[in-house]
């Protein structure tokens, strides 16, 4: 076993030193308590406004999210970033024909109850109002040069946890988003042209929200209704 300062090697594989950011007690409390009350003010859009977002803001965003841990360190996520009109329509239209069939053939009476009071329905003008679509594939398994299976492991999960890190990012640079999943969502590997070891996850409008703007008024559980203490 090697080492120096910074690396070690174990069993043949080279390990870095983790360097953490320790924080005092009391920092630390201000930090998560402030946390908590950005993300709070976090809610879901369907209006958006017709600014312009940056490919540079999109890129950190989608960087962010690629920190997430994953299963093995596959990291089995492709993010797709769509600023393209003609992309988005077309999104939007397919997008639309499957909704027509959700709520026609799909959604039980229960299901369209819960629902009432979001105010949704077929049409979802935020596909082509938003500036940036980014839809998320998750990748059951890589190919390597000669197109040979690598198996991937824990997906579902790596895959949600990067995007529960998206969605923070995208708020966190103050912009809105919804996580938008149109079922079935075989439409996007088509439109986009992806792989056939790519399946869609979850699609998100990116933008600023229209002004002015109303939400649902809803609130969130609270602490005793989502957790459980054994001290």
């Amino acid at each position: 076993m090697k080492n120096n300062e910074d690396y070690i090697i174990i069993d043949g594989y080279k390990h870095k030193l983790y360097k953490s950011v320790k924080f005092s007690e009391v920092e630390m409390l201000k930090r998560s308590e402030e946390f908590y009350k950005w993300l709070d003010k976090r809610r879901t859009v369907r209006e958006y406004s017709s600014n312009p977002v940056s490919r540079e803001i999109i890129e950190n965003i989608l960087m962010s999210a690629s920190t997430a841990p994953s299963g093995a360190n596959h990291q089995p996520w492709t993010f797709c970033a769509i600023s393209n009109p003609q992309l988005k329509s077309e999104i939007r239209q397919a997008a639309e024909m499957e909704e027509k069939k959700s709520y026609e053939q799909r959604m039980g009476k229960e299901w369209k109850k819960d629902l009432e009071h979001l105010a949704t329905n077929i049409q979802k003008p935020f596909l082509e109002e938003a500036p940036w679509l980014i839809a998320v594939f998750k990748k059951p398994y890589d190919l390597d040069e000669n197109s040979n299976r690598i198996n991937n492991y824990y997906v579902n999960e790596s895959v949600g946890l990067a995007c529960g890190i998206l969605i923070a990012a995208i708020h966190n640079a103050g912009l809105s988003t919804l996580t938008y999943t149109p079922s079935p969502m075989a439409f996007l590997s088509k439109i986009l042209d992806r792989p056939v070891n790519e399946k869609p996850f979850l699609l998100l409008p990116v933008g600023y929200p229209k002004e002015p703007l109303y939400v649902p008024d809803i609130s969130r559980k609270n602490l005793d209704n989502i957790s459980v203490f054994y001290e």
